[in-house]
């Protein structure tokens, strides 16, 4: 399912749901980023869950590069390459509207080819709602 490749790239967890006629719910957990982000291997175990394994062995190549230091460039300057590619993906990883987007465009993009139509497929956008560990989850779970 979209969501679960979603998952496997955003660090979301999807706790528990349920496929209505028309829509459909989430119980969803987003963990806040690890303090110091990701490592390259993390970011591109991620990216192998949402990407092909030609974009994500672009991405490797790009950060290779990215650490290798030219002659007379200081080491902050490859930090500094690696951390603006790092960001071209971080920012949609524990992020909620950004996990709805792209699982909703995504969802959109498949229902569409597959029923040979057009056009959008949400009438609103999503809804959320906080809700506290325990006895509010086990009950939205349920």
């Amino acid at each position: 399912m979209f969501f679960r490749m979603y998952e496997n790239f955003s660090g979301c967890r999807v706790l528990a749901y349920r496929v209505m006629s028309n829509h459909f719910h989430l119980l969803l957990e987003v963990p806040r980023m690890a303090n110091g982000g990701l490592s390259d291997e993390e970011l591109l175990r991620r990216l192998g869950g949402l990407y092909s394994e030609v974009v994500v062995a672009g991405v490797a190549a790009e950060l290779a590069r990215a650490r290798k230091c030219s002659i007379g460039e200081s080491e902050s300057a490859g930090e500094a390459r690696t951390a603006a590619i790092h960001a071209r993906f971080t920012y949609r990883m524990h992020n909620l509207s950004e996990f709805m987007k792209g699982l909703l465009i995504r969802f959109t993009r498949w229902f569409n080819r597959m029923h040979a139509r057009s056009g959008t497929l949400w009438e609103e956008r999503f809804k959320s709602v906080i809700v506290e560990r325990g006895v509010a989850a086990r009950t939205i779970a349920a």
